[in-house]
């Protein structure tokens, strides 16, 4: 399986980065990885809705340019569906039966996804109604296919 993690903005704390690099090796036991990073636009202070928009806009061209043709679409947002790890860990494993053998998650930036990009994904996932950091969100995310994984796989793994 390919899984693709479209991301807005770069990682700036090295103890985020290490995470990261850590979950992405524990990963290539199960799939193959990649994270791409789309550049973030600088929202200025006291912007005004219509710049926030614009902004959007802007990360949402980037985002959509970089998701391959045929690939499942699942985009992180707060609106979407909550589910358990295990419920998590049926959905990637249905969406590989269904011969959906590349994943592409996507994670916006500070304003959240344009329109157009919650439009085009095929699944809309919320990992909770609380706000995080997209830096740490990545994080979060990968942790949660890795222990996917090890559920599909009837492995174990802390709770």
């Amino acid at each position: 399986m390919r899984i693709t993690v479209v991301c807005v903005g770069k990682i700036k704390e090295k103890y985020f980065a290490d995470a990261i690099k850590e979950y992405a090796k524990r990963l290539s036991r199960y799939a193959r990885l990649e994270i791409v990073e789309v550049t973030d636009e600088k929202t200025p202070d006291g912007a005004s809705d219509g710049e926030e928009k614009k902004i959007k806009e802007k990360e949402g061209e980037r985002i959509l340019k970089s998701v391959k043709e045929g690939s499942y679409v699942i985009a992180l947002a707060i609106q979407g569906k909550k589910v358990s790890s295990e419920g998590f860990a049926d959905f990637v494993e249905k969406r590989a039966a269904y011969g959906d053998s590349h994943l592409t998650f996507i994670i916006g930036g500070s304003l959240g996804l344009d329109e157009r990009v919650l439009k085009r994904a095929d699944y809309l996932l919320s990992f909770s109604d609380m706000t995080f950091p997209h830096q740490l969100m990545r994080v979060i995310l990968l942790e949660q296919i890795y222990r996917g994984f090890r559920i599909i796989n009837h492995e174990p793994y802390h709770k």
